[in-house]
Parts: C-alpha cells; structure tokens; sequence
C-alpha cells in the first residue's frame, strides 16, 4: 500500500498541473480574489461618486431652498422638463432623457405653514447605478427639513436649542456581549468553511480522475495490476494519495488565508480582527483540521470510486460536475440564516461541518457535538473507503 502511494505521490508532484491546483491556486486566489473585488469596487464607486446625475424638479418653486442648493450641487445637472405626471417622468428616464426626477406636492407651501406633514417622490433607476443618488437627496433632504424644523418650533415658541429632545425623547443603545472574537466567528465562519471544503474537493479531484480514468487512458492501470500487489492496497494507496492532496490544498489556503490576512492588517486598519483572529488557539485550529480529515477521506473515495467507473478522463470529469452542486447544497444550508448547531444538524453531513468550523471560529463549540459530528463524518468516510476497495475489485467496473 505505501509503496503504490509513494509511486502514486510522487508521479503527481512531477505533474504541472498538480502544483498548480494543489499548491499554487491556493496560495493565490486570495491576493487575486481580493485585488480584483477590490479593485471593482474602487473602481466602481469612484466612478459613482464623481457621476454628474441629470435631474428634473416639479414645482420646484415650492421649495426655492432646496431647489438652489440641488443646483450647486458637483454631483448633479439641472434639465429643464415640462412633464409632471409620474407616468411621464418614469418613460423619461426608460428613455435616457435625464437620470432622476424629484416631485414635490404643488401644495408643499401651505402645508409647511399649516405645519402639516408632506411625501416628495424620488424616481429614479436603482438597477442602473450604485444608491449613491438615494444618499445625495436623503442628506440633502434631512438638512432641508431641520431647517424647517428649527422654523416652525420658533414660530410655536419652542426653543431651537431643545430640537433634538423634542423630536428623539428616547435614544436606545445597543450593549452587546457577544465577545469581538464571536461577532467575527459569525460573519466569517460560514464563508471560510464554505471555501475550505470546497478546496478538499477541488484538491482532491484532479489527483482522482488522473489516478483511476487517466491511468485507463495511458494502459497503465494492466500493468499496476499485474505487479505483486493486491487490489486492496492499490485501491488503498490511490486513496492516500487523493486524501494527501486534498488535505494539502485546505492546508496550504488556511495559510495562505493567514499571511495575506496579515499583510492587509498591516496596511489597514483591521485590530479588532486580528484580536478576534488571535483568540483562536492551536486546539482550536487541530479541531478543525481533524474534521476536515474524515471530510475530504468522503470526497477522496467517493471521487476515486467514479473516477475508477469511467472509461475516460472526460467521462470522469462529468460525472464529477453534478458532485460539486450536490456538495454546494448543504452548505448553503449552514449558511441559512437561524442554522445553529445541534445534534440533529451533527448529523447532516457537510453542514455540520461548516457549522462545527463556524463554532470553533466563535469559541462557542460544543465538545460533545464535535465528537458526535467527527465520529458519524468517520462512519460515513469509512463506509464509502470500503465501498471504493470493492468497486476497485469488480472486472465489470475496471474493463466494461
């Protein structure tokens, strides 16, 4: 068995494109991921931001003040319109004749004087564009009405100086005594865990396909079995291979999840997580990576077993496709907001290991269910090796 997995190991790391998908691509697509996101999103909302936005005003003579100081505004346009009805403004902007129109009650003067309450109409397209526009006139509209405010107190004889008491007599503040650590473990761990079997996935697809469907394309599958070696510790030193890496690509994206961590924290101004990231102790970190080991076993086996099925390297690679939505599935389940960890959701596999990694993040996990969740995922990985070593020793499956 070790002699076939050496052999096995060794060959793949002579294969390019192994040390790309196993070494290189995880130590990559996080610098990658983040530039490109990051330089989309800058890009993006500069652009939003230094956007001159053509706008309309209907009964503009209602509000002079408003109206003067939407004028002067950098970030928007005056376009002179007759049109007035809401059907009419809306075609307008379909037709690209200006971006945003505000409609203000033709009444709006003398309801202010009969200190009454108005409703303006902003339309516009929010499909089009960030919601920078939504943010423009909602500042510019709260300066507006505090101004009006601070009038129509003066005119009931209320002091100016009592607005904000007047208006807010209660302010409620929120106490949370959730710990840093916990606040981060919550936004971050269904994504990182989300990534990291994903990873033992892809880490372990390619090394499966080569080593069952790849070999029956090349011959050399007849010669491996006529070497002295039974199908048990062929099979078995296959799935040492795939298992290694699979484990290798977690490893190496944990890392590399680190370093680039560290290096954006040195450049910005990220403490609260770092305190958060360096709470996290090393059982914490073996916890994980011991449910991590019986995860990717499933995904080495279970890739092993079709590759071993298939006729050809594309045909393995097809079967495999409809594997990765399968494996996207329970995930997003642990991702469903409410999803807490319990000893039903032990039970469902994948997702009570994204949920258990979400709770080691936290330092909210339950040892009990670790143990629980480590110990069915090894059931499940067991059954599906054994499966694999008698699907290995089937003629029908290796020559059909």
């Amino acid at each position: 068995m070790w002699q076939v997995y050496f052999k096995e190991l060794t060959e793949l790391l002579r294969d390019k494109k192994t040390l790309i998908f196993v070494i290189l691509l995880p130590i990559l697509i996080f610098p990658v991921l983040f530039g490109i996101v990051g330089l989309v999103m800058a890009t993006t909302t500069s652009k939003a931001m230094e956007e001159q936005h053509r706008y309309v005003i209907v009964n503009e003579q209602q509000a002079p003040e408003f109206a003067e100081a939407l004028f002067y505004h950098k970030n928007f346009k005056k376009v002179e319109t007759t049109l007035s009805s809401e059907q009419e403004l809306v075609a307008a902007i379909r037709n690209d004749e200006f971006d945003v129109a505000l409609v203000i009650p033709a009444d709006f003067a003398s309801r202010k004087a009969a200190v009454q309450q108005t409703e303006w109409q902003l339309i516009y397209n929010r499909s089009s564009q960030l919601d920078f526009m939504y943010n423009y006139f909602d500042e510019m509209l709260k300066e507006y009405a505090e101004k009006l405010q601070r009038g129509t107190l003066s005119q009931l004889g209320v002091d100016p100086a009592n607005l904000t008491a007047i208006l807010k007599p209660v302010e409620l503040t929120r106490v949370n005594t959730a710990e840093q650590r916990e606040n981060i473990g919550e936004s971050m761990g269904a994504i990182l865990a989300y990534a990291l079997v994903l990873l033992c996935l892809s880490g372990a697809m390619y090394p499966a396909v080569d080593m069952g469907a790849g070999e029956k394309e090349r011959g050399t599958l007849e010669t491996l079995l006529i070497c002295p070696v039974s199908r048990t510790a062929i099979v078995l030193g296959k799935f040492l291979t795939v298992l290694t890496t699979a484990l290798m690509t977690a490893l190496i994206t944990v890392v590399s999840l680190g370093v680039w961590g560290a290096i954006i924290s040195a450049f910005a101004d990220l403490s609260k997580v770092s305190e958060a990231l360096a709470s996290i102790t090393i059982v914490d970190l073996v916890l994980m990576f011991s449910l991590l080991l019986p995860t990717a076993a499933i995904f080495a086996a279970l890739l092993l077993a079709i590759s071993i099925y298939a006729r050809t390297f594309k045909e393995a690679q097809n079967y495999m496709s409809p594997l990765t939505i399968l494996v996207i599935v329970p995930l997003m389940i642990a991702m469903a907001p409410g999803m807490e960890l319990d000893v039903t959701t032990a039970l469902i596999p994948l997702t009570n290991i994204a949920l258990a990694i979400k709770e080691l993040l936290k330092g909210t996990a339950d040892y009990g269910l670790l143990a629980l969740i480590f110990a069915s995922t090894t059931a499940l990985a067991g059954a599906l090796i054994a499966f694999c070593v008698h699907w290995f020793q089937q003629e029908k499956v290796l020559f059909r």
